[in-house]
């Protein structure tokens, strides 16, 4: 039940993850920013980047006061509060309206630590990636939902200032719900006892291989530690590649649909489906599966994903529905790496350290928010550079995984 509140904020950010992109093209002052594009990716980049400290300092905090819970709610009331003054006329202006949504991402991410340590804290670690699983697919339900009300919004030509107090409206809801139903964990002992299980491990197969090598006897294990370098570059690069293909993604479906906004919430309907169905999946195979060699080939596969969408754009290969196919297929992926990248991160990441994750993460979305729209708005009206840089990345950090696994 506790879980009631995402589900309510994820329908709010389902909404805002399209609108967003839309809504700031169309300021007619992005010139001082170097234009739309660029306006878009400066105040991505910028918010996210600006997340970062803050993903370190909430996850510091939370973990050094053992108050999760204060920490959700203070994200969720900040988003109803920002929301609403983005409605007022005195942000219109881009460069007010970007103050304002970089303060809302600094403020925004002081639940993603919280969440991932009422996951972990609340369960074994052998019930991490199916309670991962379950928590991801519940909340990105709450997100199609939104993109669903935002492509009825646009279809019914709802004005954009009705879309916000929506949006608001929603964050309002998700505060009163989390602030009735989550509480703290009674005991915080569950990541320390991996760590412990961990090192145990480690050194139960030294002395094993030690005694078998001094008996003459061989030995088929291996000594190998996880390279956290390894493991934290993957994830700057994956972060990295998906923003940078998936900032200005809105902007390059509203072409092939012929400017129909609500065509573009559609798309992206698909792509939250794929990554429902694979959140659910990885929650039900997860201990079936050794997700250390797994991993890596999810990652292999959205670099593969996103190839294939080049050679679509480039031979318009029925553009509108194979990359929608590519969307679900990119979602799918997404959903089965995510769940297994975060329960890594939970054994790795030691206790007052949580925010770390989702400080790696925001590095790498930060520079693909930019990078992404500026690729587009120099190479326009062509986005196979962008998408090919992102392809390559990917690649990249396929590389880094199978150093890391």
């Amino acid at each position: 039940m506790w879980r009631l509140g995402f589900f309510f904020h994820e329908i709010a950010f389902g909404l805002l993850s399209v609108f967003i992109p839309l809504y700031v093209v169309t300021f007619k002052d992005t010139s001082v920013l170097g234009g739309p594009l660029v306006a878009l990716g400066v105040m991505m980049s910028l918010s996210l980047f600006c997340a970062i400290p803050g993903s370190f300092l909430w996850g510091y905090l939370c973990d050094a006061t053992r108050r999760y819970k204060a920490f959700i709610l203070l994200s969720f009331l900040s988003s109803a509060a920002l929301l609403f003054l983005m409605t007022l006329p005195f942000s219109q202006n881009i460069i007010l309206f970007l103050g304002l949504y970089v303060v809302m991402q600094f403020l925004h991410v002081s639940h993603e630590a919280p969440k991932n340590v009422l996951i972990a804290e609340h369960y074994s670690r052998d019930q991490w990636e199916k309670s991962f699983g379950f928590y991801e697919g519940i909340t990105e339900i709450g997100f199609i939902i939104g993109l669903a009300i935002g492509m009825v919004a646009f279809a019914s030509n709802f004005g954009a200032v009705d879309i916000l107090y929506v949006c608001s409206g929603l964050s309002v809801v998700a505060f009163v719900l989390s602030l009735l139903l989550v509480a703290d964990p009674l005991m915080i002992f569950e990541r320390r006892l991996v760590g412990i299980e961990r090192r145990v491990d480690f050194t139960y197969r030294g002395l094993e291989s030690s005694s078998r090598l001094m008996d003459g006897l061989g030995w088929d294990g291996s000594l190998k530690q996880d390279s956290f370098l390894g493991f934290a570059l993957a994830i700057v690069m994956f972060s990295l590649a998906t923003s940078l293909f998936f900032t200005p993604l809105p902007v390059y479906l509203k072409e092939i649909f012929g400017g129909q906004t609500s065509m573009v919430y559609g798309a992206y309907i698909f792509n939250s489906l794929g990554a429902t169905v694979g959140y659910f999946l990885i929650s039900r195979r997860a201990r079936s599966m050794d997700i250390r060699k797994q991993m890596p080939r999810f990652v292999f596969s959205r670099s593969m994903l996103i190839f294939f969408l080049i050679g679509v754009v480039q031979f318009a290969f029925l553009p509108n529905i194979m990359t929608v196919i590519v969307l679900v297929l990119l979602g799918f992926v997404y959903g089965m790496y995510y769940i297994m990248m975060i329960s890594i991160s939970m054994e790795l990441i030691p206790e007052g350290k949580s925010g770390i994750f989702d400080g790696l993460v925001g590095l790498g979305s930060a520079a693909g928010s930019f990078l992404g729209p500026f690729l587009v708005q120099v190479f326009l009206p062509n986005y196979i550079p962008t998408f090919l840089v992102a392809a390559v990345v990917f690649f990249a950090a396929f590389v880094a995984l199978k150093r890391f696994s």
